[in-house]
């Protein structure tokens, strides 16, 4: 029986957790809102406590020298925790010298190809699947599993697969950094008024799409479903998104159809908008915030947003975990090293010592984030619940993080996701079959994936 407690305004359904099959692993787009480190939320100004550990169990060295650390919009809010951790690392290694840069959010993505292009990409890199995989292509990244094969029994199983990619020989691209994932946030208040139970909160796409027709005919002005599917969506209904060897997009089957076909369903009974047929993430959180959407599939952060800048709607909030058929979605950001590095001993042991268990941990307890370390996410921090909200949801997500995949291909590029909501759009109001939009973008992606 489900059971639902009240705290401070967020109530948090404790349904156990349903067993979730495992489904073919992908990476991430680096570009995603929810986890991007242009979206991260939960930090502050205070200094944050660095390890003085070395990175993994790689034998100390004689490191001398200077390189560049680029992060990704991380100097808002994280400069003391950055600051203490290059000193921290150059008080080990004296004679080394680490020069942290801070790039804004907007156009991340096109300015490190601008400076590979340039010969002026930075030694150690903040990056994500996409933009990674990006410049593997173009051998400007590290192979990370021929140049320090050790190094993946550091990081969680999951997290060191995302970063491998299997179009490029499944070389690593990256060390795994922080992910995210998060619980899927539901307005009780709309639930309500709308003929829904807010104490049986959907769980599979099924019961999404059953709960979100029962709210469109009893408020015909309250969706439950704010934006299109993305490639994520996908992999949590459960399709198989590309060939085993990476070399073909597959989400064109008969699952993928079948997603379309709610989706499409959905549409002509009353449960989506006009305007959800060309929204993003931006505009879903919008209209939750607003209070004229039923559900949001959120990341750990966004009860701190939601508690901010929409108070109101903040006090009618529940819990669940992510809509999902097989396992729920996690995203990832990394640290990559320049294979143009000058100084690639240096970058190498600098990267890993970002990404250690203590470093990761410490970070994970500034920002609203969790650990890709081997065994950083059995900490109290993330396995015991305090009496807050926020505790609450961080071992809620925590849980997920566990059980969770990284769907987002790393091949998969901003342009095909735009070509792939676009035609969704299209089929959902009847200008083309869900069989022929999927067809052709797959047939997008695929074109743009042999183009690499």
């Amino acid at each position: 029986m489900r059971s639902s407690t009240t705290h401070r305004g967020l109530r948090l359904s404790r349904t156990p957790r349903k067993h979730m099959p495992p489904v073919a692993l992908a990476g991430v787009a680096a570009a995603t809102l929810f986890l991007s480190a242009c979206g991260i939320g939960g930090g502050d100004d205070d200094s944050a406590d660095t390890t003085d550990t070395d990175a993994g169990d790689q034998e100390e060295a004689d490191l001398s020298g200077e390189i560049t650390f680029q992060t990704w919009n991380l100097q808002g809010g994280y400069e003391d925790y950055f600051n203490d951790l290059v000193a921290d690392f150059e008080e080990q290694h004296p004679d080394t010298t680490i020069d942290w840069i801070d790039q804004p959010a907007e156009g991340y993505q096109d300015k490190l190809s601008a400076d590979a292009a340039a010969g002026t990409l930075p030694d150690v890199i903040d990056i994500g699947p996409e933009a990674a995989y990006t410049l593997a292509s173009a051998d400007m990244l590290l192979d990370l599993s021929q140049a320090d094969p050790e190094a993946e029994q550091q990081y969680l199983p999951k997290s060191w697969e995302a970063m491998t990619f299997a179009g490029l020989g499944n070389g690593t691209y990256g060390y795994p950094w922080y992910l995210n994932t998060g619980p899927s946030f539901f307005n009780t208040e709309l639930f309500d008024e709308c003929g829904l139970d807010s104490d049986s909160l959907p769980e599979t796409f099924d019961e999404l799409f059953d709960q979100a027709a029962t709210m469109a005919e009893s408020c015909s002005d309250t969706p439950m479903i704010g934006r299109m599917p993305a490639i994520e969506t996908f992999g949590m209904y459960g399709v198989e998104l590309m060939n085993e060897e990476g070399t073909e997009f597959t989400f064109n089957n008969e699952a993928g159809v079948q997603l379309v076909e709610d989706y499409k369903e959905l549409y002509e009974a009353g449960g989506l908008t006009e305007d959800s047929l060309n929204e993003q993430q931006t505009g879903e959180l919008e209209g939750f915030k607003a209070g004229h959407l039923g559900w949001l599939p959120g990341s750990s952060y966004t009860l701190q947003d939601l508690r901010e800048t929409a108070p109101d709607v903040y006090e009618n909030v529940a819990m669940g975990p992510l809509i999902a058929n097989a396992a729920p979605n996690m995203y990832i950001q990394s640290i990559a090293v320049n294979s143009q590095s000058e100084n690639q001993d240096l970058a190498i042991e600098f990267a890993r010592f970002v990404t250690n268990a203590d470093n990761q941990l410490a970070f994970s307890q500034e920002a609203a984030i969790f650990p890709s370390a081997d065994g950083s996410l059995d900490d109290p921090y993330f396995t015991e619940e305090e009496d807050s909200d926020d505790s609450r949801v961080r071992v809620e997500a925590a849980q997920q993080v566990g059980e969770a995949e990284v769907y987002w291909p790393p091949a998969f590029s901003s342009q095909s996701a735009d070509f792939l909501r676009e035609q969704i759009a299209l089929a959902i109001q009847g200008d083309k079959s869900p069989q022929q939009a999927l067809d052709e973008s797959v047939d997008y992606a695929n074109e743009r994936l042999d183009s690499e």
